[in-house]
């Protein structure tokens, strides 16, 4: 899709400035009400919460409420352009929760470049919400802030930048390995880009079974690997945990690779590179708005390669929208005091099966009456099927119940999932209604 300045302006000032708004849930309009949502006979709910504080999950819409926090150090692929500048990528956040899977959602962007105090700040805002989205902090503090905040706080503390790209593309490499008849642990893996998404995915993909020496990540200064100046002593862990014994170039590198994923720039991969990899080789190209290689070239150099890019108009879109709201609905249903590791997996797995799946008529008209099916160029569901919602997070909220960080365990998942859809149609149907009334004014 094509677009200029002045549509992306026009989007998102009319007809209200901005992308969100905050609605009441419940009735105002008479002496009854106003008694009862406010002074008196709101204390009742107040001394309730302070009797058990679990209460909170149902007179409040705490259980249902992110928070999307950032400092706007590392926004999309614009860098350290502020919080300020950085809101409406946030409010776009929120937009996509609410969406997908009717979370609701406060963006917080705060004036706050001192890991440590944004650590303070947000663990005070723990009683009012039921999870935090941390978003668009630069690497390497978003790993400490994360972290941190993960052992302080009793909610979800959840980076997406690290773990959304993780467990879509995770999934990419769950159906690429079936697919090839491969073992992750038997994959040679290239990442280009040790930021806070390329060290996350790394990370996961040894989750997943894929040995970390198999690993061979690059940053700006090239390979990561013992020989460097200062040695392992002068990178950050993060890193250092990746180091291969020797120097390499990229194109060294790439021979006999199974598997390449790039967070980094356009152009840096070229069809040589292609050709020297493993048969049926997977690349995951995810620079925007360009990948490391376009789709079209890495095809014309190896037919059999199943890729992935960051763009809608090509196959096998590794999207984040395809994991956080799902994942956090998950979270937020059982009262998960985290999102973990298990819950993760757990998402990327669900991702892989439902990919294999026959896929419903109503993809196809969302894009252009193109239609799909399970292989090298369908190995990602498509971030707009509505069924993701039934597949990811009730996969989400068994693992919070099985691996014991649910507060809220569900007994029913059958009857959990059958609800699921029909709450996000309903939200849909509400939020069509309420646009429509915008334009009414409007015009």
């Amino acid at each position: 899709m094509s677009y200029t300045k002045e549509d992306v302006w026009k989007y998102h000032a009319e007809p209200r400035p901005g992308k969100v708004e905050v609605l009441p849930t419940k009735r105002g309009d008479t002496q009854e009400d106003l008694t009862l949502a406010y002074s008196p006979g709101v204390a009742e709910a107040c001394l309730a919460i302070r009797e058990d504080p679990s209460a909170a999950a149902k007179f409040t819409a705490r259980s249902n409420l992110i928070a999307v926090v950032s400092n706007g150090t590392a926004v999309l692929g614009l860098g350290n352009i502020g919080p300020l500048a950085g809101k409406p990528v946030m409010e776009g956040k929120g937009m996509l929760f609410k969406l997908f899977a009717d979370v609701d959602v406060f963006d917080l962007e705060l004036d706050c470049k001192d890991p440590d105090e944004l650590i303070r700040v947000v663990k005070t805002l723990e009683p009012t919400f039921g999870g935090i989205n941390l978003e668009d902090i630069k690497a390497p503090e978003c790993f400490y802030i994360e972290q941190k905040l993960k052992e302080i706080m009793n909610i979800p503390v959840f980076h997406d930048d690290q773990h959304g790209t993780a467990v879509i593309s995770g999934a990419g490499l769950i159906n690429a390995a079936y697919l090839a008849g491969r073992k992750p642990e038997d994959m040679k893996t290239v990442v280009v880009g040790a930021g806070a998404a390329g060290i996350a995915c790394a990370n996961f993909y040894v989750a997943l079974g894929v040995r970390r020496e198999n690993i061979w990540m690059f940053d700006s200064q090239g390979l990561i690997h013992k020989g460097r100046a200062g040695g392992l002593a002068a990178l950050h862990p993060t890193k250092a945990a990746f180091a291969q014994e020797k120097d390499a170039t990229l194109a060294e590198a790439m021979r006999g690779a199974h598997l390449f994923l790039g967070l980094s720039r356009s152009g840096i991969v070229n069809a040589d590179m292609v050709r020297s990899m493993a048969p049926q080789p997977v690349i995951f190209a995810c620079a925007n708005p360009e990948p490391e290689i376009t789709y079209a070239e890495a095809k014309a150099a190896r037919p059999d390669v199943l890729m992935g890019t960051g763009r809608s108009d090509c196959p096998n879109q590794i999207n984040n929208v395809s994991g956080f709201p799902f994942i956090f609905r998950g979270a937020l249903d059982v009262q998960a005091t985290e999102i973990n590791e298990a819950m993760k997996l757990a998402a990327a797995e669900s991702l892989a099966l439902l990919a294999r799946e026959d896929v419903p008529e109503e993809i196809s008209r969302a894009y252009g009456g193109k239609k799909f099916s399970f292989g090298p160029d369908y190995i990602i569901p498509s971030p707009l099927d509505p069924r993701i919602i039934e597949w990811t997070t009730p996969a989400v909220a068994k693992a919070a119940m099985d691996s014991g960080v649910a507060r809220a365990p569900i007994a029913d998942l059958d009857a959990y999932r059958a609800g699921l859809r029909t709450r996000v149609t309903r939200m849909r149907e509400r939020a069509a209604a309420l646009r429509a009334t915008y334009q009414e004014y409007a015009d």
